[in-house]
Parts: structure tokens; C-alpha cells; sequence
């Protein structure tokens, strides 16, 4: 962590309606004591405390995780002036001010730091509150949870030790739940949670206020480099260095009875975007209980008909706040006797769908104006959006219903363990995490599972929050749901790790097996804010394409058009694959006769007056046209076999895209990639060909390169075999003519792969464009087409005003960029690139996020070289950065034409570009 110079003050102050920071103070104060502070001005019902800014966190960490000494002084002196405005002293007998400190930063990260409440309890200062309320089993109960809080958090015990002793407490006495245990039980839970605290750590439970209170403060600060939070900020892309403020706020009790209570709300419905207030309430209960789902809680509407006046009171300062910060409001509240506190406001996290109907309806209501709207949405909201549900078609098995905590469905094998999540996910697997509850230490499975199921929990519980922060399906609150060392038991059945199930997360419906899926309907919201969205973008967002169905389907999703054709998948469609390995298995024979005829040739014409010479040369060539003669028919029939399939292919994918450009990229990969490898499979095809296995074997050895990413592959391919270029060409060229004379506009775009050199840019070109004259004249079709590259080598960006002399346009493929540039082979790189990441070698993985010092400096030498040599050179990307945000920024910021994604990325791609061109407007 940077250290930072050390503000003014450590300590800001929000007391009685007045405030030393506001809601502006986020760097310093963390979003939640800016905005404690902000409602504190505001004159809201908040309880008195004092944020320590995040600037003391750095200075934590340089001092070798020590609480510098005037920070401290400072907290004292303003834990002073709390206790002048409630009349509570701080660790006194009679009259006892507890504390809850808490986290806060600028960032919100659910659950994700610590928290501790009740602070300032001890064997004395109970009797204080128990004094000072009346009500003996309220002050054993709060005692007891913050033993085993402060012992979780702070001292570091395993949390199961106090669950354990608290389960077989409630199991002894025949009761369910916590608040169904006596004052004495409470009392005998007390003694055996400070037994545990000294078993485990060696030491008593620390009884001074004070040293409680400090302890307390540097765990907070310790928790901002805990693994959960670290995790979290990685999934995120949170900085490090931001560093958490502490809040330490005085206590307000929600579980001093019936006329008490906690909850979490929304200003509007955060899973589907529905201008209600929403939220959950626990009558006598903490805020810890809510969020950690420690008791299913109630509906808002319980609080409406328990107490009207208060619900009214909350429901005015809810809509205060949504007014006051122009956007919905994530809040927090504890109700101690009838009196309304707010604890906490932020804005909240919301899903996809909620995200995009809430900008709508803002601007709508005139709260936002459209340009606000759409840089309000992430572009994470719309890859949530657009994920699957259960296929309606589809029979299913209903084995229970929860709370449908985040929409959208999965299926996966059930695992009960976050680890096991974790590690069966990097073996590939799609996994279903199943909890009773979860936890913050569970983050890590969570992130690896397709979807989260509890057993408990509401709306608003962690498991709840976190998986609609992460796009996730998730149920919560199955209270039939139940779990043991068996397995899970729910709608009659046993099922055990490995087992499939299906989520639906917008129903709440646990579905027994792996159910199909489809995708989602968009809605009249989602197509009002993409059209706001594309009145803000400049650059076009085309789709990477191998099929007519992609097509269809990127265009729906608003493709400009196709920015990648990959013509080698289509290849291995059907028995296709047969006849291109009938051509690969007679190429090399075909190629080497082809130069010893042509050099022979050269020859016969070089030695014309030696007449001896002449005859011999004759009769060379005769044996090699009689030796050619096979490979050429297997070879030129070969070819000729394929290009009627590909002239079908292209006339679908112009279909789809009628009016549209299509960049269609010649065969890329090396040969080998189509030959089998065992020997099972060299076997059959040997058998198909009616070749020698020997034969077919001696083949695949012969094509087997060291590093093929780097050999016989791209233009490289082309100009070694020239046949397979005209083939493919004339199948492009020839299916624009068939698609013309029906009306449809085609607009192709042919790209030769994997260019270093003009020259072989050139002697590419120079067959298709040969292939594009003789296809117009037999036919009398006129077509528009472009011949450009695909700028994939370092050299190639580095020389691309020579290659932008040929080029009429530049493709850059940032993914095989990104291998050349780095040296990293994409398919073994994850073995290390994960750790770099960790360790913060590389901030990004550059498959994922493009790295701009490297190849983004390359991409922007390219660009403007090339269109230095040509200025109206056609300029944009097709690797997968086209649909990450981050790069589709960077590719706006360097003038390109467009960016070209996976079909379901061009909306996310849509709104980066968007958003792009509205920061660069108000810059």
C-alpha cells in the first residue's frame, strides 16, 4: 500500500447534526462515513460517532500494522464528546456506552471487511446495562454476541467453536432459536465463550474497554488485506491502495423487544428495478442477524403493521435520500424502542436488469438526464442481463422453492464446500454451491460457482448481495432445504456432491438435473436504454461470426456487422473434415512435385539451345507430371469438393447481414490442427481414405511442428499452397454474386492472417483480387469488396505504412498481438498468469484486459502508420478485448472504426463505446 501524507485530521466527527466531513469525502471517509455524515447534516436520525479516515490506514501499514499514537489520542478525544452527546461513559459500571466499529470503504464491499458490535462490554459494565434497560436477558445476549464477534474477528477463533457451543445450548434446552434462550443460558454461554477465546489463543478476553476498542479498530484495518476483501477487489477491479476508513459509531439496540427491531432496504426493488421500497425487517434482533441470515427475516410490510408511524418516518427519509443523491439507496436501519436510527447509505448494488430499468425510469422521471443514464449502468449489468434462463420446454423436477435472491439460471454439480467449488471449477466443471448460509469466507467458492443456494438467508443476506453484485443466479431462505454429513435433503429426495441441479433465480425454483437453458428476453426497457446508448457512441461495434446463426443472433443484439469470419471452423462441419484431410494428406507430395516440376520447367526454358540437355530435362518432366497426376486430382478435387460447401456458408452469413460489411478471414491455423492424433483415429481415417496406416501416421509426424503458433499457418499457408487461397476466394466472391442478384447487399471484406511482410501481403492479394475480376466478368456482377490484414506481429505494426500500401484495411487480432508481444503462449500461460496477477506482476491478465503500455502502444503505432501511408484506411480489432470494456475505451481513445466481439458482448461492447464518448465530451 502507497503511503499517503497524513490529512489535517485523523478523526472526523458526526454528532448532534453537525459534521466535520460530507458526502463529497469518500477518498477520505469511506463511503460509509461520508455518508453517516451526510445524513447527519441532513438532520436525520443518526447516532452520534467519529470516522478515523483512510489516510490512518495507510499510515497503519507503513508503521509495521501499528495505530500511530496521535491517532489514537484523537479517538479518545472524540470518543469524549460522543459520550457528552448520548450522557453514556465509556467502560463505566452504572451507565455504559457501547460501540459497533465498523469498516467503510470508498468502494462499497459488502461483507467482504469486519465489523464488531456491542463494543465495551465486560462482566462490569453488563450490570451497567442491564441497569440502565431493565431487561437482564437483553444485556446477557448482547454480551454474548460480542464475545463471539470480538473473538471471530479480532482474536482470530474459529467461528464454529461459539457455533457449536451455541447450537448445543439451543439443542439442551429443546429450544430453535437464539431468542428463545433464558438470561442464565445467556449467562452460561458468556463463560463458555470466554473459555474457548482462552483455550484457542492462550490468553483471557481482553475486559478493558480500551484495549477492546483498539484491538478492534487495527482488525478493521487488518481486514482490508484479508483474503475475502483481496478477492473481491480482483473480481472488481478495486485498487489496493485505497486503503478502508474505520467508523466507530455509538450502539443503538434493535433486541430490546417487541417495539424494536433492524432491517435493510432499498429504494427500489435492486433485483428487478421496480419503483417500490424494498426491503426486510427482524422484529427484537441485530443488524448482524439480517445480513448473515442468522433468522429468515420478515417482509418491509411487517414493519407497516407492527409500527405505522415509524415505517412512515422511514419511508419519507428513504425517498429523501434517493432525491438527495439521484440515484436508489441501499440503507440500513436499527428501531430501538420505537425510535428510528440510520445507520448506513450508499448507493446500492443492483442486478442487471435492475440497473438498466432504474436509469431508464430516473431519466424518465427527470432525476438523470439520458447521457447520466447510460453511464450510470455497468457494462457487467448487460452481461447479466443477457444471461439464460430454464428453457420453458423443458419437463422439470421441482425439488423446492427459496427467495429469488438474483435472477437468471444455472445448473451444475452440487458441491457443499467453497474449496471443493473453487477447485472442481478450475478442472472445468460448473458447480452449484449449496450452504446453509454463507459468509464472507465463502467469496471465493461463490465466485467459482455457476450459482448459490442457501438454506437460510433473505433478500438482503450476504449470499444475497453478493451474487447480484456478481451477475450470479442465486436462491435464498429454501427453509426446507436441509444439510448433513449425507448430503442435501430437499422435495423427498437425497442428493450428494456431484449431483446435478438447476437454479432458477428469477422463480426461486430448485430443479432436480442439468436442465437446458435459453436466452433471456430483453424488454422494452432494455431496448429504449440501448438506443440512448447508441446515440452517444461514435465508433461501430461489429461481431465475430463463423455461422449464419451467430450472425442472426449478433445482430439482434445490435452488430454493425462481422469483424471476424472464421473460415477454418467451418471446416469441420460434418464429413467436411474427411475432404480436407484427403487434401492435407496429398499436399505435401502435391507440393513437392509442384516445385520440382516448376524448376524443371524454369530449366527447360533457361537451356533452350542444348539439345542433350533439352531431352533429359523432357523426360524428367514426364515422370514428374505421371507422378503428379495423382496427388493433383486428390488435391485440386479436394478443393474443389470444398468450395461449393464454403460458397454455401458465405451465402448464409450474407443473409444474416444483409446491408452490412462482413470480414471474412482466410484458413489461419496449421494443417496438423486438422489431422487426428491417437491412433485410434489415424486408424479410421486411413480406413476412409484407403491409405496405408503407415502412410497416414508418416503424415501427421511430418506436419507436427515445435511451435505451430509461430509455423506453417496464416498467409504463410496461402502462399505455399496458392490453390487454397483462389479456393476460398472464388467461394467468397462467387456466394456475393448469388446473395447481389437477389437484392441483398453485400459488402465483403477478405483478410489475410498473420502478415510480417508487405510482399506477402502482396502476393496474397494479388491472387484474390485475379479470383474477384474473373468471378465479375464471367458473371457481369459488379461487387464492392475490400482486401485488408489482420496485424497480429509486432513487425506487422511496427511496418504498417509499407503494408498499408496493399491493405485496405487493418484488423488488429489482439489475442495472438498479446502472445507475440509478451512471448505468453495462450494455451499454457494460465499455469503462471494467474500468480502474476496475484502478485501484482501484471495488473491484468492481458488475454483479458488489454495491455495498453505494450501491444496498446503497438495498436496505436499501427493505426497511425497506416493510415499515415492510406488515411482512409479502415481501422479496428477482433481479438477478444473487442467486448472488454476497459479496451474497448482505449480503442475509442485511438480514433478506430470499431471494435468486433463474441455475439453476446456487442451490447456490453455498445455501452463501453458509449460511455467512452460521453468521458471524452465532458473532459
Amino acid at each position: 500500500m502507497t503511503p499517503h501524507a497524513a490529512p489535517h485530521k485523523n478523526v472526523y466527527r458526526f454528532i448532534a447534526g453537525q459534521a466535520d466531513g460530507n458526502g463529497a469525502m469518500k477518498d477520505l471517509l469511506g463511503g460509509k462515513g461520508a455518508g453517516l455524515a451526510e445524513m447527519t447534516l441532513a438532520g436525520l436520525p443518526v447516532p452520534p460517532g467519529f470516522t478515523i479516515t483512510t489516510a490512518v490506514c495507510h499510515r497503519y501499514y507503513a508503521a509495521g500494522n501499528q495505530l500511530p499514537a496521535d491517532v489514537w489520542e484523537e479517538v479518545q478525544a472524540a470518543l469524549r464528546e460522543v459520550e457528552a452527546a448520548v450522557g453514556k461513559q465509556f467502560g463505566d459500571a452504572s451507565n455504559p456506552l457501547l460501540v459497533s466499529v465498523r469498516s467503510g470503504a470508498k468502494f462499497s464491499m459488502p461483507g467482504m471487511m469486519d465489523t464488531v458490535l456491542n463494543l465495551g462490554l465486560n462482566h462490569t459494565t453488563v450490570q451497567g446495562l442491564i441497569a440502565q434497560t431493565g431487561n437482564e436477558r437483553f444485556a446477557r445476549d448482547a454480551h454474548r454476541r460480542f464475545i463471539q464477534m470480538f473473538g471471530r474477528i479480532v482474536l482470530g477463533v474459529p467461528g464454529e467453536r461459539f457455533d457449536h457451543a451455541l447450537e448445543a445450548m439451543k439443542a439442551g434446552r429443546g429450544v430453535r432459536l437464539d431468542t428463545e434462550l433464558t438470561a442464565a443460558d445467556l449467562q452460561n454461554l458468556v463463560t463458555q465463550f470466554e473459555a474457548i477465546v482462552e483455550r484457542e489463543t492462550g490468553r483471557a478476553f481482553p475486559t478493558d474497554p480500551y484495549e477492546q476498542l483498539r484491538l478492534a479498530i487495527c482488525a478493521v484495518f487488518n481486514s482490508w488485506y484479508g483474503k475475502r476483501a483481496v478477492d473481491y477487489r480482483r473480481l472488481n477491479k478495486i485498487p489496493d491502495d485505497l486503503g478502508t476508513a474505520v467508523n466507530v459509531v455509538a450502539m443503538v439496540f434493535g433486541n430490546m423487544g417487541e417495539d424494536s427491531g433492524t432491517g435493510v432496504a432499498f429504494t427500489r426493488n435492486p433485483a428487478t428495478g421496480e419503483p417500490v421500497l424494498f426491503g426486510e425487517y427482524l422484529p427484537n434482533a441485530q443488524g448482524e442477524d439480517v445480513v448473515a441470515g442468522i433468522r429468515t427475516p420478515e417482509k418491509l410490510a411487517a414493519l407497516r403493521d407492527r409500527m405505522p408511524a415509524v415505517y412512515e418516518q422511514f419511508r419519507e427519509v428513504a425517498a429523501r435520500l434517493e432525491r438527495h443523491y439521484r440515484d436508489v439507496q441501499d440503507l440500513e436501519f436499527t428501531i430501538e424502542r420505537g425510535k428510528l436510527w440510520m445507520l448506513q447509505t450508499r448507493n446500492a448494488k443492483r442486478t442487471g436488469a435492475a440497473a438498466v430499468r432504474i436509469a431508464v425510469d430516473l431519466a424518465n422521471e427527470g432525476i438523470i438526464s439520458r447521457e447520466e443514464a447510460v453511464l450510470r449502468v455497468e457494462p457487467h449489468h448487460l452481461d447479466q442481463l443477457l444471461h439464460p434462463m430454464v428453457d420453458p420446454k423443458a419437463e422439470t423436477t421441482v425439488l423446492g422453492k427459496g427467495l429469488p435472491a438474483s435472477p437468471g439460471a444455472a445448473a451444475g454439480a452440487i458441491v457443499f464446500d467453497p474449496d471443493v467449488a473453487e477447485k472442481r471449477a478450475h478442472s472445468g466443471e460448473r458447480v452449484i454451491l449449496v450452504r446453509t448460509e454463507t459468509s464472507p469466507e465463502d467469496f471465493h467458492g461463490m465466485v467459482a460457482a455457476q450459482g448459490i443456494l442457501t438454506a437460510r438467508g433473505g433478500l438482503t443476506s450476504h449470499a444475497a448481495v453478493v451474487a447480484r453484485g456478481m451477475g450470479k443466479p442465486c436462491i435464498a431462505g429454501c427453509s426446507d432445504l436441509r444439510l448433513d454429513a449425507e448430503g442435501m435433503h430437499l422435495g423427498g429426495r437425497t442428493l450428494r456432491e456431484g449431483d446435478f441441479i438447476t437454479l432458477d433465480g428469477t422463480t426461486g425454483r430448485i430443479l432436480l438435473g442439468d436442465l437446458p437453458l435459453v436466452e433471456p428476453e430483453t424488454g422494452a426497457d432494455f431496448e429504449t436504454f440501448m438506443r440512448w446508448v447508441d446515440d452517444a457512441r461514435q465508433m461501430r461495434v461489429r461481431t465475430n461470426a463463423d455461422t449464419p446463426h451467430d450472425a442472426q443472433v449478433a445482430r439482434r443484439f445490435g452488430a454493425e456487422g462481422i469483424g471476424l469470419c472464421r473460415t477454418e471452423h467451418m471446416f469441420f462441419e460434418g464429413d467436411r473434415i474427411d475432404t480436407v484431410r484427403q487434401m492435407i494428406m496429398v499436399s505435401g507430395a502435391y507440393q513437392r512435385l509442384t516445385a520440382a516440376l516448376g524448376k524443371v520447367n524454369a530449366d527447360l526454358e533457361r537451356l533452350k539451345g542444348d539439345a542433350e540437355k533439352v531431352a533429359a530435362l523432357e523426360a524428367e518432366r514426364a515422370a514428374l507430371e505421371a507422378e503428379l497426376e495423382a496427388p493433383a486430382r486428390l488435391f485440386k478435387g479436394a478443393l474443389e469438393a470444398l468450395l461449393p460447401m464454403q460458397r454455401v456458408d458465405f451465402v448464409g452469413i450474407f443473409e444474416a447481414m444483409d446491408g452490412l460489411p462482413v470480414t471474412i478471414r482466410l484458413l489461419d491455423p496449421p494443417l496438423h490442427e486438422f489431422l487426428p492424433h491417437t491412433d485410434e483415429e489415424i486408424e479410421a481415417l486411413a480406413g476412409k481414405l484407403s491409405l496405408p496406416v503407415a502412410d497416414v501416421r508418416a503424415r501427421v509426424m511430418a506436419l507436427r511442428e515445435h511451435n505451430p503458433m509461430l509455423g506453417h499457418r496464416g498467409c504463410r499457408l496461402g502462399i505455399a499452397y496458392p490453390e487454397i487461397t483462389e479456393m476460398q476466394a472464388r467461394a467468397i466472391f462467387e456466394a456475393a454474386v448469388e446473395v447481389t442478384r437477389r437484392g441483398i447487399t453485400v459488402l465483403p471484406e477478405v483478410m489475410v492472417p498473420l502478415v510480417g511482410d508487405v510482399n506477402e501481403l502482396r502476393a496474397q492479394e494479388s491472387i484474390i483480387r485475379r479470383v474477384a475480376d474473373e468471378v465479375q466478368q464471367a458473371t457481369g456482377v459488379t461487387l464492392t469488396y475490400l482486401v485488408g490484414t489482420m496485424i497480429e506481429l509486432p513487425r506487422a505494426a511496427l511496418t504498417a505504412d509499407k503494408i498499408a500500401t496493399v491493405a485496405e484495411f487493418f484488423s488488429f487480432g489482439t489475442n495472438d498481438l498479446t502472445q507475440t508481444t509478451f512471448g505468453f503462449s495462450r494455451d499454457d500461460a494460465g499455469t503462471f498468469l494467474p500468480m502474476y496477477v496475484e502478485r501484482k506482476i501484471l495488473a491484468d491478465d492481458p488475454f483479458q484486459v488489454l495491455d495498453r503500455e505494450g501491444v496498446g502502444e503497438l495498436l496505436r503505432i499501427g493505426a497511425q502508420k497506416g493510415r499515415a501511408a492510406r488515411p482512409p484506411l479502415k481501422v479496428g480489432i477482433c481479438g477478444e478485448h473487442g467486448g472488454e470494456p476497459s479496451s474497448v475505451a482505449f480503442c475509442h481513445e485511438l480514433g478506430f472504426d470499431y471494435v468486433s466481439c463474441s455475439p453476446y458482448r456487442v451490447p456490453i461492447a455498445r455501452l463501453a463505446a458509449a460511455q467512452a464518448a460521453l468521458r471524452q465530451r465532458s473532459q
